[in-house]
Protein backbone atom coordinates (compact mmCIF):
# COMPACT_ATOMS: atom_id res chain seq x y z
CA UNK A 1 0.00 0.00 0.00
CA UNK A 2 1.15 3.50 -0.81
CA UNK A 3 1.25 6.02 1.97
CA UNK A 4 0.19 9.61 1.69
CA UNK A 5 -0.55 12.64 3.79
CA UNK A 6 -4.09 13.28 4.95
CA UNK A 7 -4.89 16.17 7.20
CA UNK A 8 -7.09 16.23 10.25
CA UNK A 9 -8.93 19.39 11.28
CA UNK A 10 -9.14 20.63 14.84
CA UNK A 11 -12.24 22.70 14.07
CA UNK A 12 -15.20 20.52 15.01
CA UNK A 13 -17.99 22.29 13.21
CA UNK A 14 -16.76 22.16 9.59
CA UNK A 15 -17.76 19.55 7.01
CA UNK A 16 -18.07 19.50 3.26
CA UNK A 17 -18.92 16.63 0.94
CA UNK A 18 -16.05 16.25 -1.53
CA UNK A 19 -16.30 14.28 -4.76
CA UNK A 20 -13.98 11.28 -4.80
CA UNK A 21 -11.66 10.70 -7.75
CA UNK A 22 -12.92 7.88 -9.93
CA UNK A 23 -9.44 6.35 -9.90
CA UNK A 24 -9.95 5.39 -6.27
CA UNK A 25 -12.97 3.18 -6.87
CA UNK A 26 -12.79 -0.60 -6.96
CA UNK A 27 -14.52 -2.70 -9.58
CA UNK A 28 -15.97 -6.16 -9.48
CA UNK A 29 -16.94 -6.08 -5.81
CA UNK A 30 -13.41 -6.84 -4.64
CA UNK A 31 -11.98 -5.54 -1.37
CA UNK A 32 -9.01 -3.22 -1.82
CA UNK A 33 -6.80 -0.83 0.05
CA UNK A 34 -5.69 2.60 -1.10
CA UNK A 35 -3.86 5.67 0.14
CA UNK A 36 -4.87 9.20 -0.79
CA UNK A 37 -2.92 10.88 -3.57
CA UNK A 38 -0.90 13.27 -1.41
CA UNK A 39 2.79 13.92 -0.92
CA UNK A 40 4.36 12.07 2.03
CA UNK A 41 4.04 14.00 5.27
CA UNK A 42 6.81 14.78 7.74
CA UNK A 43 8.15 12.59 10.54
CA UNK A 44 5.68 14.05 13.03
CA UNK A 45 2.72 12.62 11.13
CA UNK A 46 0.20 10.37 12.84
CA UNK A 47 -0.53 7.37 10.61
CA UNK A 48 -4.24 6.50 10.47
CA UNK A 49 -5.80 3.49 8.72
CA UNK A 50 -9.53 3.21 8.00
CA UNK A 51 -11.34 -0.09 7.37
CA UNK A 52 -14.87 0.08 5.90
CA UNK A 53 -17.39 -2.54 4.77
CA UNK A 54 -18.77 -0.57 1.86
CA UNK A 55 -17.13 2.12 -0.35
CA UNK A 56 -15.99 5.70 0.05
CA UNK A 57 -18.72 6.88 -2.34
CA UNK A 58 -21.73 5.10 -0.81
CA UNK A 59 -23.63 8.36 -0.10
CA UNK A 60 -23.90 7.28 3.51
CA UNK A 61 -22.01 5.80 6.45
CA UNK A 62 -18.63 5.10 4.84
CA UNK A 63 -18.50 8.20 2.65
CA UNK A 64 -19.28 10.37 5.67
CA UNK A 65 -16.12 9.22 7.42
CA UNK A 66 -14.00 9.50 4.29
CA UNK A 67 -15.35 12.94 3.39
CA UNK A 68 -14.81 14.16 6.93
CA UNK A 69 -11.14 13.24 6.76
CA UNK A 70 -10.73 14.77 3.30
CA UNK A 71 -12.27 18.03 4.53
CA UNK A 72 -10.08 17.91 7.61
CA UNK A 73 -6.89 17.49 5.59
CA UNK A 74 -7.16 21.07 4.34
CA UNK A 75 -6.72 22.41 7.86
CA UNK A 76 -3.45 20.74 8.88
CA UNK A 77 -1.23 19.88 5.89
CA UNK A 78 1.32 17.16 6.48
CA UNK A 79 0.15 16.15 9.94
CA UNK A 80 -1.62 12.89 9.13
CA UNK A 81 -0.85 9.96 6.86
CA UNK A 82 -4.01 8.11 5.87
CA UNK A 83 -4.88 4.89 4.08
CA UNK A 84 -8.15 3.01 3.74
CA UNK A 85 -9.45 -0.44 2.87
CA UNK A 86 -12.87 -0.79 1.22
CA UNK A 87 -15.37 -3.65 1.04
CA UNK A 88 -13.94 -5.40 4.05
CA UNK A 89 -16.31 -7.84 5.73
CA UNK A 90 -15.42 -8.41 9.39
CA UNK A 91 -14.24 -11.95 8.63
CA UNK A 92 -11.72 -10.55 6.13
CA UNK A 93 -10.71 -7.32 7.82
CA UNK A 94 -8.20 -8.89 10.21
CA UNK A 95 -5.62 -9.37 7.47
CA UNK A 96 -5.85 -5.70 6.50
CA UNK A 97 -5.59 -4.59 10.14
CA UNK A 98 -2.51 -6.76 10.71
CA UNK A 99 -0.90 -5.36 7.57
CA UNK A 100 -1.48 -1.82 8.84
CA UNK A 101 -0.05 -2.81 12.22
CA UNK A 102 3.05 -4.25 10.56
CA UNK A 103 3.51 -1.00 8.62
CA UNK A 104 3.58 1.06 11.80
CA UNK A 105 0.20 2.76 11.73
CA UNK A 106 -0.60 4.63 14.95
CA UNK A 107 -4.42 4.49 14.76
CA UNK A 108 -6.51 1.78 13.09
CA UNK A 109 -10.26 2.47 12.76
CA UNK A 110 -12.88 -0.20 12.09
CA UNK A 111 -15.77 2.00 10.96
CA UNK A 112 -18.80 0.07 12.15
CA UNK A 113 -20.01 -1.80 15.20
CA UNK A 114 -19.61 -5.02 13.18
CA UNK A 115 -15.83 -4.64 13.68
CA UNK A 116 -16.07 -4.58 17.49
CA UNK A 117 -14.81 -8.12 18.13
CA UNK A 118 -11.99 -7.73 15.62
CA UNK A 119 -10.86 -4.41 17.10
CA UNK A 120 -10.86 -5.77 20.65
CA UNK A 121 -8.87 -8.80 19.53
CA UNK A 122 -6.37 -6.66 17.62
CA UNK A 123 -6.01 -4.23 20.52
CA UNK A 124 -4.94 -7.07 22.79
CA UNK A 125 -2.52 -8.38 20.19
CA UNK A 126 -0.99 -4.93 19.50
CA UNK A 127 -1.09 -3.00 22.79
CA UNK A 128 1.12 -0.17 21.46
CA UNK A 129 -1.31 0.74 18.68
CA UNK A 130 -4.50 2.78 19.19
CA UNK A 131 -7.69 1.30 17.76
CA UNK A 132 -11.16 2.79 17.35
CA UNK A 133 -14.60 1.61 16.28
CA UNK A 134 -18.12 2.96 16.25
CA UNK A 135 -20.85 3.29 16.77
CA UNK A 136 -20.66 2.31 20.40
CA UNK A 137 -20.94 4.06 23.73
CA UNK A 138 -18.94 1.32 25.45
CA UNK A 139 -15.70 2.17 27.23
CA UNK A 140 -13.07 -0.14 25.84
CA UNK A 141 -9.51 -1.10 26.80
CA UNK A 142 -6.82 1.52 27.35
CA UNK A 143 -5.82 1.47 23.67
CA UNK A 144 -9.35 1.47 22.18
CA UNK A 145 -11.55 4.50 21.54
CA UNK A 146 -15.22 4.28 20.65
CA UNK A 147 -17.37 6.96 19.06
CA UNK A 148 -21.12 7.37 19.23
CA UNK A 149 -23.24 9.69 17.09
CA UNK A 150 -26.12 10.83 19.27
CA UNK A 151 -28.23 10.61 16.14
CA UNK A 152 -31.56 10.91 17.88
CA UNK A 153 -30.90 14.62 17.29
CA UNK A 154 -30.61 14.24 13.50
CA UNK A 155 -33.56 11.84 13.46
CA UNK A 156 -35.64 14.35 15.41
CA UNK A 157 -35.05 17.06 12.79
CA UNK A 158 -36.05 14.62 10.03
CA UNK A 159 -39.17 13.74 12.02
CA UNK A 160 -40.17 17.38 12.47
CA UNK A 161 -39.90 17.92 8.71
CA UNK A 162 -41.80 14.71 7.91
CA UNK A 163 -44.53 15.39 10.45
CA UNK A 164 -45.21 18.89 9.10
CA UNK A 165 -44.88 17.96 5.41
CA UNK A 166 -46.96 14.78 5.06
CA UNK A 167 -50.36 14.99 3.39
CA UNK A 168 -51.44 11.39 3.85
CA UNK A 169 -50.41 11.45 7.53
CA UNK A 170 -48.51 8.20 6.91
CA UNK A 171 -44.71 8.28 7.28
CA UNK A 172 -42.10 5.55 6.81
CA UNK A 173 -38.72 4.67 8.29
CA UNK A 174 -36.45 2.07 6.61
CA UNK A 175 -33.78 0.97 9.07
CA UNK A 176 -30.90 -1.52 8.80
CA UNK A 177 -30.77 -3.28 12.20
CA UNK A 178 -32.34 -1.96 15.39
CA UNK A 179 -29.11 -1.05 17.10
CA UNK A 180 -26.40 1.59 17.48
CA UNK A 181 -26.86 4.99 15.89
CA UNK A 182 -29.53 3.62 13.53
CA UNK A 183 -31.74 2.82 16.54
CA UNK A 184 -31.15 6.28 17.94
CA UNK A 185 -31.91 7.93 14.59
CA UNK A 186 -35.13 5.96 14.11
CA UNK A 187 -36.44 6.72 17.58
CA UNK A 188 -35.47 10.37 17.29
CA UNK A 189 -37.42 10.40 14.02
CA UNK A 190 -40.48 9.11 15.85
CA UNK A 191 -40.09 11.73 18.61
CA UNK A 192 -39.86 14.55 16.06
CA UNK A 193 -43.00 13.40 14.26
CA UNK A 194 -44.95 12.97 17.50
CA UNK A 195 -43.92 16.42 18.70
CA UNK A 196 -45.41 18.24 15.71
CA UNK A 197 -48.01 15.75 14.45
CA UNK A 198 -49.10 13.25 17.13
CA UNK A 199 -51.87 11.82 14.92
CA UNK A 200 -49.51 10.66 12.17
CA UNK A 201 -49.15 6.94 11.49
CA UNK A 202 -45.50 5.85 11.54
CA UNK A 203 -44.35 2.69 9.75
CA UNK A 204 -41.01 1.23 10.95
CA UNK A 205 -39.24 -1.65 9.20
CA UNK A 206 -35.68 -3.03 9.23
CA UNK A 207 -33.86 -4.83 6.43
CA UNK A 208 -31.50 -6.69 8.78
CA UNK A 209 -28.47 -5.38 6.85
CA UNK A 210 -26.40 -2.22 6.64
CA UNK A 211 -25.69 -2.75 2.93
CA UNK A 212 -28.73 -4.47 1.37
CA UNK A 213 -29.85 -1.77 -1.07
CA UNK A 214 -32.29 -4.12 -2.80
CA UNK A 215 -34.12 -5.06 0.39
CA UNK A 216 -34.26 -1.40 1.46
CA UNK A 217 -35.87 -0.54 -1.86
CA UNK A 218 -38.43 -3.33 -1.44
CA UNK A 219 -39.33 -2.08 2.05
CA UNK A 220 -39.68 1.50 0.80
CA UNK A 221 -41.92 0.44 -2.09
CA UNK A 222 -44.12 -1.42 0.40
CA UNK A 223 -44.39 1.64 2.63
CA UNK A 224 -45.22 3.88 -0.33
CA UNK A 225 -47.92 1.49 -1.52
CA UNK A 226 -49.31 1.59 2.03
CA UNK A 227 -49.76 5.34 1.75
CA UNK A 228 -46.44 6.65 3.06
CA UNK A 229 -45.65 9.98 1.44
CA UNK A 230 -42.57 11.04 3.45
CA UNK A 231 -39.83 8.48 4.13
CA UNK A 232 -36.39 8.33 5.68
CA UNK A 233 -33.77 5.64 6.23
CA UNK A 234 -30.54 4.96 8.06
CA UNK A 235 -27.10 3.53 7.13
CA UNK A 236 -25.76 2.98 3.63
CA UNK A 237 -28.63 0.63 2.72
CA UNK A 238 -30.97 3.64 2.81
CA UNK A 239 -29.83 4.69 -0.66
CA UNK A 240 -31.96 1.81 -1.98
CA UNK A 241 -35.00 3.24 -0.21
CA UNK A 242 -34.23 6.71 -1.59
CA UNK A 243 -34.11 5.25 -5.10
CA UNK A 244 -37.55 3.76 -4.50
CA UNK A 245 -38.86 7.17 -3.43
CA UNK A 246 -37.53 8.60 -6.68
CA UNK A 247 -39.01 5.83 -8.85
CA UNK A 248 -40.47 7.45 -11.95
CA UNK A 249 -43.41 5.02 -11.89
CA UNK A 250 -44.92 7.04 -9.04
CA UNK A 251 -45.29 9.94 -11.45
CA UNK A 252 -46.77 13.04 -9.86
CA UNK A 253 -47.54 11.35 -6.55
CA UNK A 254 -46.79 13.56 -3.52
CA UNK A 255 -43.68 11.88 -2.13
CA UNK A 256 -40.65 13.21 -0.24
CA UNK A 257 -37.52 11.92 1.49
CA UNK A 258 -35.58 13.30 4.47
CA UNK A 259 -31.98 12.16 4.57
CA UNK A 260 -29.37 10.98 7.02
CA UNK A 261 -26.56 12.25 4.82
CA UNK A 262 -26.19 15.46 2.84
CA UNK A 263 -24.35 13.50 0.12
CA UNK A 264 -27.77 12.18 -0.90
CA UNK A 265 -28.48 15.60 -2.45
CA UNK A 266 -25.92 14.62 -5.09
CA UNK A 267 -27.89 11.62 -6.39
CA UNK A 268 -30.58 12.04 -9.07
CA UNK A 269 -33.26 10.81 -6.66
CA UNK A 270 -31.96 12.90 -3.79
CA UNK A 271 -31.78 16.06 -5.88
CA UNK A 272 -35.46 15.62 -6.73
CA UNK A 273 -36.85 14.14 -3.50
CA UNK A 274 -34.60 14.79 -0.47
CA UNK A 275 -35.93 17.90 1.28
CA UNK A 276 -33.17 18.14 3.89
CA UNK A 277 -30.50 16.05 5.58
CA UNK A 278 -28.04 15.94 8.43
CA UNK A 279 -24.51 14.59 8.11
CA UNK A 280 -22.00 13.23 10.57
CA UNK A 281 -18.91 15.43 10.82
CA UNK A 282 -16.28 12.78 11.39
CA UNK A 283 -13.57 15.41 11.39
CA UNK A 284 -14.70 15.94 14.99
CA UNK A 285 -14.00 12.30 15.84
CA UNK A 286 -10.64 12.17 14.08
CA UNK A 287 -9.55 15.50 15.54
CA UNK A 288 -10.47 14.14 18.95
CA UNK A 289 -8.40 11.01 18.38
CA UNK A 290 -5.35 13.00 17.28
CA UNK A 291 -5.64 15.41 20.19
CA UNK A 292 -5.95 12.54 22.64
CA UNK A 293 -2.92 10.81 21.14
CA UNK A 294 -0.90 14.03 21.35
CA UNK A 295 -1.83 14.27 25.03
CA UNK A 296 -0.69 10.71 25.69
CA UNK A 297 -4.22 9.24 25.96
CA UNK A 298 -4.42 6.15 23.76
CA UNK A 299 -7.92 4.85 24.48
CA UNK A 300 -10.39 3.95 27.18
CA UNK A 301 -12.84 6.71 26.23
CA UNK A 302 -15.94 7.29 24.07
CA UNK A 303 -16.04 10.34 21.78
CA UNK A 304 -19.63 11.61 21.39
CA UNK A 305 -21.02 13.34 18.30
CA UNK A 306 -23.84 15.86 18.53
CA UNK A 307 -24.83 19.34 17.33
CA UNK A 308 -23.36 20.91 20.44
CA UNK A 309 -19.78 19.79 19.72
CA UNK A 310 -19.96 20.17 15.93
CA UNK A 311 -20.33 16.43 15.32
CA UNK A 312 -23.40 17.00 13.09
CA UNK A 313 -24.38 19.48 10.42
CA UNK A 314 -27.80 20.10 8.88
CA UNK A 315 -28.80 21.51 5.48
CA UNK A 316 -31.86 21.99 3.33
CA UNK A 317 -31.64 20.79 -0.25
CA UNK A 318 -31.02 23.99 -2.29
CA UNK A 319 -32.90 22.43 -5.22
CA UNK A 320 -36.08 22.18 -3.13
CA UNK A 321 -35.98 25.31 -0.99
CA UNK A 322 -39.43 26.35 -2.18
CA UNK A 323 -40.93 23.17 -0.74
CA UNK A 324 -39.96 24.03 2.85
CA UNK A 325 -42.59 26.06 4.68
CA UNK A 326 -41.81 28.82 7.15
CA UNK A 327 -43.41 26.67 9.87
CA UNK A 328 -40.99 23.83 9.16
CA UNK A 329 -38.01 26.17 9.19
CA UNK A 330 -39.08 27.73 12.49
CA UNK A 331 -39.54 24.37 14.21
CA UNK A 332 -36.19 23.06 12.89
CA UNK A 333 -34.41 26.25 14.00
CA UNK A 334 -35.94 25.92 17.44
CA UNK A 335 -34.80 22.31 17.80
CA UNK A 336 -31.30 23.08 16.51
CA UNK A 337 -30.91 25.91 19.02
CA UNK A 338 -31.92 23.59 21.85
CA UNK A 339 -29.52 20.84 20.73
CA UNK A 340 -26.61 23.23 20.34
CA UNK A 341 -27.23 24.63 23.79
CA UNK A 342 -27.74 21.33 25.62
CA UNK A 343 -27.03 17.85 24.20
CA UNK A 344 -28.62 14.59 25.41
CA UNK A 345 -32.09 16.01 25.96
CA UNK A 346 -34.17 13.44 24.04
CA UNK A 347 -35.53 10.32 25.72
CA UNK A 348 -35.01 8.13 22.65
CA UNK A 349 -34.82 4.98 24.77
CA UNK A 350 -38.44 5.53 25.73
CA UNK A 351 -39.74 4.97 22.19
CA UNK A 352 -41.38 1.57 21.72
CA UNK A 353 -41.89 0.74 18.04
CA UNK A 354 -44.44 -1.96 18.93
CA UNK A 355 -46.79 0.72 20.28
CA UNK A 356 -46.83 2.92 17.19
Amino acid sequence: MKKAGIVICFVLGVFMTTPCPSSLFAGGGQARSKAADQAPSDSKAVKIALIIENTIDDKGWCQAMYDGIVEAQKQLPGRIEFSYSEKMLPVDAGSAARQYAAQGYNIIIGHGAQYKNLILEMAEEFPNITFAFGTSSEIGPKNVFTYMPESEETGYLSGVIAGLTTKSNIIGFVGPVDGGDAARYGRGFVLGIQKVNPSAKIMVAHTGSFSDFVKAGEVAHSQIRSGGDVLTGAAQQAIGALRAAGDASYGGQFLWWVGQDIAQFGTPEGAAKCLAASSYNYAAVIAGLVQKLDAGVRGGECIPMNFSNGGFIFEYNPNLSGQISSEVRAKVDEALADFRKTPNTLNWNGVDYSKL
